[in-house]
């Protein structure tokens, strides 16, 4: 055992090559499971008649000359289709502008200069873990500006990217306020819940009191394990140069308020044109859909397809204000400089996120995960377990299909047809079997490489990594490991109380029928 730690601490991976050696593994095993004929298959919800209908899945073997084909012919276009990478590019516009003005040295200079350090890793995690509200391109905006963050407070940055996608990632079940997936969910476990109970109606308020819970709990963890664990061992960080101590001048000072205000000015704009029923407002929303939820998050709406440019044209009014009031943009060149500023020394980026979006698409080509969830549904419908054994039989499984299968919505409506009516007949409402769906995900979220933020994660650990040997996929799954474990831990002690004693989880809602 010794032996092998010692060849591990010796010898790290790099990303590119793990997740090359991930490829190959796919591809090998795809072809074994097509040689035995492997097959599996799932029930969905018919929702005119409230019947199942039996779903068949095959493995496409990628050890095929078709299989081959599918690789060679689809690499370059799931590249470019990538959405981690445009979202990346895109934002880091933003990003880029408001660093080389000195707008966040000195923003994060006035919020956190007598602030203590464990309370500004606190106000990030819980930033973080209410970023889920807005999806995925929260990966995208908060784990370089958590880097940031750290940076300029003068400690490691790659605790701050640590702490922030480990916030991200076990957070991501955690919503006060439902977004865009939850609402699907909410359809698939209505959808479940008519099997058996066909006028069976949930409330979008039916979460709200465990989740809030939730979330403080959580915040607490991930920064004790944070301050405690994680920067301890990852020990003092050399930076480029020593820079002098940081002052603000008045002219500074009054550029950020400034700026700061623009922003706020551009944010009500925005704001105004997602409320429905306004004068001359909601211009942003989706309108084919009944539910606000669904007009905000929709997938036809501005509001998911625009929202990263919004963001970006936030920072970039934000950096561009300041640096004109202090004069570190002069002129046109300057602008145009500073906004490539954080593309600079991406190309290891690039090639990272080309093999993981390689490795992503090919392994949902297979259809491993499916096939490997859609066995874990059929354990759980064969299963005689009832009350607490069955809630933590299904909690442990469920976090295990996430490791293959990391989409929600797709594992739901795979899992839904039996976690929900198998918890209605053992007397649990359909609203506590979404609970236990959401807390187990979150669980191994950040642990899986098939999840596509998880190489940002591990791309912006890369570009802050000044260890000769590297950072590796492997090692850098050790650092989010113990949020993982504190997460399980927690969920587990949340459901089983809030099961034992019937605490609401929301407004009218309980966890038992």
């Amino acid at each position: 055992m010794k032996k092998i730690r010692k060849i591990r601490d010796k010898v790290v991976l790099h990303p590119i090559m793990s997740f090359l050696i991930l490829i190959l593994l796919t591809i090998c095993i795809s072809g074994i499971l097509s040689l035995f004929d492997v097959t599996g298959s799932y029930n969905i919800v018919n929702n005119k008649n409230f019947s199942l209908e039996e779903t068949l899945i095959a493995i496409e073997n990628l050890f095929s000359l078709r299989g081959l084909k599918y690789i060679f012919s689809n690499s370059v276009s799931n590249f470019a289709s990538f959405t981690p990478l445009s979202m990346l590019l895109i934002t880091l516009l933003g990003i880029g502008i408001m660093d080389k003005t000195g707008f966040l040295d000195t923003l994060f200079y006035v919020l956190t200069r007598k602030i203590k350090k464990n309370v500004v890793t606190f106000v990030l995690v819980l930033t973080c873990i209410g970023a889920s509200l807005i999806g995925d391109i929260s990966y995208i905006i908060l784990i370089p500006i958590a880097a940031l963050i750290f940076k300029y407070g003068k400690r490691n940055p790659q605790a701050g990217i640590i702490t922030a996608f480990a916030a991200l990632s076990t957070g991501i079940g955690i919503n006060v306020f439902l977004n865009s997936i939850d609402s699907t969910l909410l359809t698939y476990t209505k959808s479940a819940a008519n099997l058996l109970k066909e006028d069976y109606i949930i409330k979008t308020s039916s979460f709200a009191i465990i989740m809030i819970f939730a979330t403080i709990c959580l915040a607490f963890i991930i920064t004790n394990i944070t301050e405690k664990n994680i920067i301890p061992k990852l020990g003092k960080y050399e930076f480029d140069e020593e820079e002098e101590e940081k002052y603000v001048s008045k002219k500074e000072l009054k550029s950020l308020y400034i700026a700061l205000g623009v922003g706020a000015i551009y944010l009500l704009i925005f704001i105004y044109n997602i409320i429905p029923g306004v004068p001359l407002g909601g211009n942003l929303l989706d309108y084919s859909q009944k539910l606000y939820i669904d007009k905000l998050f929709g997938y036809n709406s501005f509001f998911n397809s625009g929202f990263v440019f919004v963001i970006t044209l936030l920072f970039f009014i934000l950096g561009l204000v300041y640096g004109i009031l202090t004069k570190s943009i002069k002129n046109q060149r300057d602008v145009c400089d500073h906004l490539s500023h954080s593309l600079d020394g991406m190309g290891k980026v690039l090639v990272l996120l080309f093999f993981a979006s390689t490795f992503i698409s090919i392994l949902k080509y297979s259809n491993i995960g499916t096939l490997f969830t859609s066995w874990i549904a059929n354990i759980i419908s064969t299963t005689t377990f009832t009350g607490l054994p069955l809630i933590i039989l299904i909690f442990v499984l469920s976090s295990i299909t996430t490791l293959l299968y990391p989409s929600s919505i797709y594992r739901w409506s795979i899992l839904s047809p039996v976690v929900v009516p198998t918890l209605m007949n053992s007397g649990i409402s359909p609203e506590f079997a979404q609970v236990i769906f959401r807390a187990s995900e979150s669980v191994t979220y950040g642990l899986t490489p098939v999840m596509a933020y998880f190489a940002i994660y591990l791309a912006y650990m890369e570009i802050y990594n000044k260890d000769k040997k590297g950072m590796g996929l492997f090692r850098s799954l050790n650092y989010i490991l113990p949020y993982s474990l504190a997460t399980f831990i927690m969920w587990i002690v949340i459901i089983i109380v809030w099961y034992l004693i019937s605490i609401p989880l929301g407004i009218g809602v309980t966890p038992v029928l």
